[in-house]
């Protein structure tokens, strides 16, 4: 069985390939592991990954409460065992502009809040970061609030594609891309992809999301790729893949529309950002 995130990455056997892999070739290992955003490790894109190394995650376990039947604190082995690992290769957009292809391993979330029978009320799934001051000292100058906090749309959460996530490449979620446990929503901007999951919470009414407490002007709760809607501060109907040297057309939702668009049918997604 693979253990926990650490310095020590550990191998993933016998994964399942996914129908919903994208059949592009995936980003460099290095441009995934050096390149990133997890601001309780820094706000450069090179400091989590230098500042993450210590980082403990083992042991670790995850809470789901809230509006479930059967709340349960689930630990790390016990994730692993609820469902078969796949490999689902993504691509995931920044809404920074950049944009990565990843051969992520995990399963649908929705596998983890069944074993919980989410009641009537559950409307809303809330994600909660794992933060300690001592091991994240850099936090405290990344001018966001912690923990970090984020939340999906019942039906966005067990969306087939919304995937609870253990690890990329084959193994062990590096420190500084999540680990151990983390969230991948493929069709969202990456910040909506929490890492370092502590908690999870049904709830009856939308949750706050650490970005749209930070500057609720320029994200919104659902923070679906759109090129079509500005940030006000940049276009977003480009994007640069890392590696690359030209930029390259955003896709609606990422590319995902024919999976996901039926979500929104109706909405206003200029209003509903």
């Amino acid at each position: 069985m693979a253990a926990a995130g650490g310095a020590e990455a550990a191998k993933f056997e016998g994964l399942r390939k996914s129908p919903f892999s994208t059949d592009e070739k995936p980003s460099s290992f290095k441009d995934v592991t050096q390149y990133n955003n997890f601001y309780e490790f820094g706000s450069q894109k090179d400091e989590p990954a230098r500042l993450a190394k210590n980082f403990i995650t083992s042991p670790w376990s995850i809470a789901v409460e809230g509006e479930a039947a059967k709340p349960k604190v689930f630990d790390y082995d016990d994730l692993l065992k609820l469902a078969p690992l796949e490999e689902r290769i993504y691509r995931m957009r920044c809404v920074e502009g950049w944009s990565i292809v990843v051969p992520w391993v995990g399963y649908p979330l929705s596998e983890l809040l069944k074993r919980v029978e989410p009641g009537s009320k559950a409307k809303f799934v809330a994600f909660q970061s794992y933060y300690n001051a001592r091991q994240m000292p850099q936090a405290r100058f990344s001018g966001i609030p912690f923990p970090y906090v984020e939340g999906l749309r019942m039906d966005e959460a067990i969306h087939p594609l919304t995937i609870l996530c253990f690890g990329l490449y084959g193994e062990t979620l590096p420190n500084q891309n999540g680990a151990p446990v983390r969230i991948i929503v493929p069709w969202k901007y990456g910040f909506k992809s929490i890492k370092s999951i502590a908690k999870i919470r049904l709830v009856e009414k939308q949750p706050l999301t650490t970005w749209s407490q930070a500057n609720p002007r320029e994200y919104g709760f659902y923070s679906n790729v759109n090129p079509k809607v500005d940030h006000p501060r940049w276009s977003q109907a480009k994007e640069r893949r890392l590696g690359e040297f030209f930029k390259r057309d955003t896709l609606m939702f990422n590319g995902y529309g024919e999976h996901v668009a039926g979500l929104y049918a109706g909405m206003d997604l200029r209003k509903y950002y």
